[in-house]
């Protein structure tokens, strides 16, 4: 397997495993102006890499449908929205600064659900990895090795505070380190899993591939929307995330453009 395609495999999990390691290093919350830049950035390559990684591939590999091209875009990027829609009402909805509360210890339990929630919101984001790559693997033009970076990079980055709010209220309710990153691992390891399966069934997914990769924007926009806008305008100084908003856009743009 290609490197570049390796790194992007394992860059989410790498991503939410730093998070969870926060137990090791940090006394207290993730830095507050640190969280709300790195989810700007974040917010910033996601939206990017949908539009030019999977968006606008998945329409030039529709130009044969005419004025229909848009299509297969359209239905993928509302089944992506639907799909994450329907995961936030089937399971417990879990924001980036969620905490256990004050007061209150982190059963067993709860921190079951809690690496549920977050495993089956980053499943979408495997495939998304997957997807990216297997277009890649297959010899597609409009899809190119620096995009998958790029898209890998963004969730990765997202990635972080997720982590932490796994494994670090687990630790301040008494639960020992090593096992509080370990939960923050666990619910990063389905990430790699689904852009793997994802991959191995490059073959099959080919006929399908403009469908697949809009339904992976649309569950990357949903989340952005969803999870990351709200975090980095939250409270006071919200330019700072607008600002890194900007700066991930920017650099995702010229990745996928000029190294594409």
């Amino acid at each position: 397997m290609p490197i570049e395609i390796l790194s992007a495999i394992l860059l989410p999990f790498l991503g939410t495993t730093l998070g969870a390691a926060g137990v090791f290093f940090l006394k207290g919350k993730m830095n507050r102006t640190l969280q709300r830049s790195l989810t700007g950035f974040a917010a910033g390559v996601m939206v990017a890499a949908s539009i030019w990684s999977l968006i606008i591939p998945a329409m030039e590999q529709s130009e044969h449908m005419g004025k229909l091209a848009f299509l297969p875009a359209f239905t993928g990027v509302w089944g992506g929205f639907l799909f994450l829609l329907l995961l936030d009402h089937i399971i417990p909805h879990l924001h980036l600064n969620s905490q256990c509360p004050e007061g209150t210890r982190c059963n067993l339990g709860k921190s079951t659900m809690m690496v549920l929630a977050v495993a089956l919101h980053n499943l979408p984001e495997g495939m998304a990895v997957g997807v990216v790559a297997a277009g890649w693997l297959t010899g597609n033009e409009s899809i190119s090795a620096a995009g998958a970076l790029a898209l890998s990079l963004g969730i990765a980055l997202q990635n972080l505070p997720e982590g932490a709010i796994i494994s670090m209220p687990l630790k301040s309710n008494g639960m020992k380190q090593g096992k509080a990153f370990g939960y923050g691992v666990l619910s990063a390891v389905i990430e790699p899993i689904g852009a793997i399966i994802t991959i191995l069934l490059a073959d099959l997914l080919v006929p399908v591939l403009p469908y697949l990769l809009s339904f992976s924007a649309g569950a990357m926009l949903y989340v952005v929307v969803e999870e990351l806008i709200p975090e980095m305008s939250d409270g006071e100084h919200s330019n700072i995330g607008t600002v890194f908003f900007a700066v991930g856009f920017s650099l995702m743009m010229v990745l996928d453009v000029a190294l594409g």
